[in-house]
């Protein structure tokens, strides 16, 4: 089961339908949209103004008459996820208690545009957030509120359709949650799960919190719903099958860190040895290796967080390196 639809939404059951970039690269993910008779729920949003507005279009020629989008469940809370949201100033933003309690530490919208518009192209930073995160608009976009969160489940129904929400232990961030439509046999997994498939590669995922063995845990909860289709954070939409080679990557790289932490190796020199194994060369955006590894030798060490910037940073050097430049 392959779904790699760019623009247009893809029907994946009754009433829900999602949005899939089709593209691989950073902040280009996935979303969904869940109709009822009487009303509708976006899991997940678009990255700036811009696209969130095309997106809304798209999802109100759905809509019956009278109806509009008055929820928004969001996976994380990360920009690409979140942001989107805010071309629906009436609806209720859904996420985790950790995920409001983590907006603190992310940038925001004015944050991002300032620095897109101050870095210099010529050097390994500026040329990664130009190359990378150039393309998107934040100018016009406002950072939503969250107005609901909980801990543990929560339920929520959409018409006739029934909607049950599961926050996650630390994973790709502190505050994450997937969304089951037992109805559609559907599981929305945020970025725990960058997709991949042999007819279209993805990207390396980019997991800031960890550990691995707790992603590995979640990915194995999304299985035990029963699903047959798991919509990742980013990359094209798996089957049950897609997700196992999926844990089986990341059981790849857990393994990895701890055998290059165990021989004193540093989490970045960690990141390039694993890049020069070849294993998964179908996948881009190696350099978020840095990212994950570094997040798994924390727990390791039992460390504390370098932050956002310091991080990227060392992934962009990597980026320029592996270019030959």
């Amino acid at each position: 089961m392959t779904i790699t639809h760019g623009g247009p939404l893809t029907e994946l059951g009754a009433g829900l339908y999602a949005l899939l970039p089709g593209r691989r690269g950073w902040g280009l993910a996935n979303c969904g949209l869940l109709v009822g008779e009487d009303s509708a729920l976006w899991i997940d949003s678009p990255y700036d103004r811009r696209l969130a507005g095309e997106f809304l279009a798209t999802s109100r020629q759905l809509l019956p008459a009278g109806a509009d989008v008055d929820r928004v469940v969001v996976t994380h809370a990360n920009g690409d996820h979140l942001w989107g949201a805010c071309v629906l100033p009436e609806a209720q933003v859904i996420a985790t208690d950790a995920a409001r309690a983590h907006l603190c530490l992310e940038p925001t919208p004015d944050q991002l545009h300032a620095l897109a518009g101050a870095v210099d192209p010529a050097t390994p930073w500026g040329s990664y957030v130009r190359r990378h995160f150039g393309v998107f608009d934040w100018s016009a976009t406002e950072l939503p509120s969250v107005t609901e969160t909980f801990t543990g489940e929560h339920e929520l129904t959409v018409g006739r359709h029934t909607v049950r929400l599961a926050s996650l232990p630390p994973g790709h961030t502190v505050g994450d949650l997937f969304v089951h439509l037992p109805e559609q046999g559907v599981v929305f997994t945020g970025d725990v799960v960058f997709g991949s498939t042999a007819a279209q590669p993805g990207d390396h995922p980019s997991h800031w919190a960890g550990p691995l063995g707790n992603l590995i845990a979640s990915c194995e909860r999304f299985l035990a719903t029963g699903a047959r289709t798991f919509v990742p954070g980013h990359g094209p939409v798996l089957s049950a099958a897609g997700l196992k080679v999926h844990i089986g990557y990341l059981e790849y790289v857990a393994e990895r860190a701890h055998a290059f932490h165990a021989a004193g190796v540093p989490a970045a020199e960690a990141a390039r040895r694993v890049i020069a194994e070849g294993n998964y060369p179908e996948l881009g955006l190696p350099e978020r290796l840095v990212i994950t590894i570094g997040s798994e030798y924390r727990h390791l060490d039992d460390g504390d967080h370098p932050g956002m910037l310091p991080v990227m940073q060392q992934v962009a050097q990597l980026a320029w390196d592996l270019s030959g430049r």
